[in-house]
């Protein structure tokens, strides 16, 4: 009689694991703006940040292109993209479609504690603002979005609005230098107000004027 067959259990892929490694810390990176518009990596340079093989970063890298995050030249020039005024535009347009929608459908989930949450995050970007840190601004201001829109429960449409952002990115970076903050964004103040009272039109038009206006800005 032939004995069954027995799984032999999958060794763990030591390659894949650091692949995915790198690409989160790279895409995080890139999202919260520490890597500026239009410069260059190497897949030499990702490695030896990460301490990887050239084939996890080749991995994370190839990840990144694909979701626009970086660009790949038939050189094989690696590079933020320098995004140009059209693009800008498209970006700030699918944030005014993809984030007060995420917003509506938090606001029925809005409860105090919440709103508490989201006040202790925009009283963090005041602290950025006051440390001239662009990237912490970034990163607490994205925070701040995110957690709201959590509450929606609508993943796909979270995914598609963090693939903007991760596109963003760079270009936030000189946003935020060009805007010379010295205080948090004013629409957060009226996004609060709107989830408080329940009012959905308000959250909307606060949300969508909070996401797009300083980037229309960058147009010149």
């Amino acid at each position: 009689m032939i004995p069954p067959a027995v799984a032999t259990p999958r060794a763990p892929d030591p390659t894949g694991a650091a692949h995915d490694r790198v690409y989160r810390s790279l895409r995080t990176r890139i999202m919260h703006g520490e890597i500026a518009p239009g410069e260059s990596l190497t897949l030499r340079g990702i490695g030896k940040l990460f301490e990887v093989s050239m084939t996890p970063a080749r991995e994370a890298v190839r990840r990144l292109v694909a979701e626009g995050a970086l660009s790949l030249s038939s050189s094989g020039r690696v590079a933020t993209p320098a995004l140009t005024n059209e693009r800008i535009e498209e970006l700030a347009a699918l944030r005014a479609m993809l984030e007060p929608e995420l917003a509506s459908r938090a606001l029925p989930r809005a409860h105090f504690a919440l709103i508490d949450r989201l006040e202790a995050i925009n009283a963090g970007v005041s602290q950025m603002v006051a440390r001239h840190d662009a990237t912490g601004y970034i990163r607490m201001n994205l925070e701040f979005h995110r957690t709201l829109y959590l509450r929606a429960q609508s993943p796909a449409i979270l995914a598609m609005t963090e693939t903007v952002w991760l596109q963003l990115g760079p270009t936030m970076r000189a946003l935020y230098g060009r805007l010379r903050r010295t205080e948090p964004p004013y629409h957060h103040k009226l996004i609060l107000a709107a989830l408080r009272a329940g009012d959905e039109p308000g959250l909307r038009l606060a949300v969508r004027t909070d996401v797009t206006q300083g980037l229309r800005l960058l147009k010149g």
